[in-house]
């Protein structure tokens, strides 16, 4: 069975960087911690300061990415960071 990525683009509004940085890191680390088969969770900031915040995340499976996308929490931290933000940008890969 094959690995689910999903990368994530933010474009984040200057004002709002340090806040968004914040709720999306502690997506990551309650992810990690509350859902097994979250693989990975990686929150990348470009070298060059260009207003995007990239996620990387790995799930066992597509259960597992579908359980997380089913998540309460998941919808409390889109409405935390819904006005941070100008874009978003969801691709879903197969990890081979």
């Amino acid at each position: 069975m094959s690995q689910v990525a999903v990368v994530v683009e933010f474009h984040v509004k200057p004002e709002h960087r340090q806040a968004f940085e914040k709720i999306i890191r502690d997506h990551a680390r309650k992810t990690l911690e509350t859902e097994p088969g979250c693989k990975r969770f990686d929150v990348m900031i470009p070298r060059k300061e260009d207003g995007r915040v990239l996620l990387c995340e790995v799930y066992a499976d597509d259960a597992a990415f579908n359980a997380h996308s089913e998540m309460p929490r998941l919808m409390e931290v889109r409405n935390a960071y819904k006005d941070m933000i100008t874009d978003r940008k969801l691709t879903i890969c197969t990890l081979e």
